[in-house]
């Protein structure tokens, strides 16, 4: 008979994020959603009312992304099951539209790129101030997200990803963020060994993460939407 094929342990297969209490960190971030959402109110108001006169379309886009997974630790989750492993619990996840309604015409996921023509005019600028992220906050209110944490990716790109990074789904591991240290770091992605690095600042955040760690980010993360750092 013949033995079965030992598969290889990933050095990641017992990493655990920094403990912390989750319940201060729903608090805390249930507050911080909810003030961002008065003080942004005007400027998403703005957005939207643009985007409605200049482009055809919705003035959401919503999308399905890959979220928390509760299944790695298995004293919390040993006998979950789903039919299809898509790495997390999946959510609906929602921003401003800054591309064309037609933009993935085919159906199949497409990376953004720099100068890419499916981008309109005004969508440029709400992608370089991070402004189409901030209708993400509802996410945060519903629990979907933290404020800080690793980016959601979606399903289909995911499968791919972790496919060619072993270590890309420890960052399903925590809740995932609108920013994240790897945001504030690095611009956006445009080949996998970004995807690598982004992952790596990823995991940097999840042996540290605390609140005061949220807190430096989310100062980090003002003059990258004011100075218009790293986007597209």
């Amino acid at each position: 008979m013949r033995p079965l094929a030992v598969v290889p342990k990933s050095p990641f297969d017992d990493f655990e994020p920094r403990p912390r209490s989750e319940l201060a960190m729903r608090v805390f971030n249930v507050i911080i959603a909810g003030l961002m959402l008065v003080v942004a109110a005007p400027i998403m108001l703005v957005a939207a009312l643009i985007i409605r006169v200049t482009s055809r379309g919705p003035i959401l886009y919503m999308q399905e992304r890959v979220g928390l997974d509760r299944r790695w630790n298995r004293t919390r989750a040993l006998n979950e099951r789903r039919r299809e492993d898509l790495g997390g619990a999946p959510f609906t996840i929602y921003k401003f539209r800054s591309m064309r309604v037609d933009a993935e015409a085919n159906g199949q996921a497409v990376w953004a790129k720099k100068n890419d023509d499916r981008v309109t005019g005004f969508g440029k600028i709400l992608r370089a101030t991070r402004i189409d992220e901030l209708p993400q906050l509802f996410n945060v209110l519903k629990g979907d997200m933290n404020i800080v944490g690793p980016r959601p990716e979606r399903p289909s790109i995911f499968v791919r990803l972790r496919e060619q990074i072993d270590e890309y789904p420890v960052r399903q591991r925590v809740r995932p963020g609108i920013t994240g240290l790897a945001q504030v770091s690095n611009p956006y992605d445009q080949t996998i060994d970004d995807v690598r690095r982004k992952v790596e600042f990823d995991i940097i955040y999840m042996r540290r993460q605390s609140l005061g760690e949220d807190i430096r980010i989310m100062l980090k993360t003002v003059p990258v939407m004011v100075l218009r750092i790293g986007g597209w």
